[in-house]
């Protein structure tokens, strides 16, 4: 176990949770391990992406089907290896949440983060120009 600090005070972090991003995140590519948290919940509705390499980045999460939202997303041969998917149902799609300003919360649709839940590694794939289809949930 190894101990990080985080916004939520010290969190106990098994390195077998740890999700490693190669490439970091766009603006964050110094901060490429990560922990996901969630409220003490059977079914969270909300994740938080803390930085094991930088205590002050930290992303809120929500999971695109969550947002009824159905992705067509087409990662390249490259990207695959990236994060080693080998199987499309190993991958989960996450959206980044924001409240710019005091507003309306919104969702980046456009730029995705994709984990492999397997090899626990991870990209945002930016300019997403899938169609999207709304479905009622």
């Amino acid at each position: 176990m190894q101990v990080f600090q985080s916004r939520f005070g010290q969190i106990e972090v098994d390195p077998d949770t740890i999700i490693h991003f190669p490439l970091g995140i766009p603006g964050f590519e110094d901060c490429k391990n990560y922990k996901l948290l969630h409220e003490e919940s059977q079914d969270p509705q909300v994740l938080w992406l803390q930085s094991l390499d930088d205590s002050a980045a930290m992303f809120t999460l929500i999971e695109a089907e969550r947002l009824g939202l159905n992705y067509m997303l087409t990662l390249s041969d490259e990207e695959c290896d990236l994060i080693e998917l080998k199987n499309a149902e190993d991958a989960k799609l996450f959206l980044i949440l924001s409240r710019p300003d005091g507003s309306q919360i919104s969702a980046n649709t456009r730029a995705p983060l994709v984990i492999n839940l397997q090899s626990r590694k991870g990209l945002q794939k930016l300019d997403v120009k899938a169609d999207i289809v709304f479905r009622n949930t």
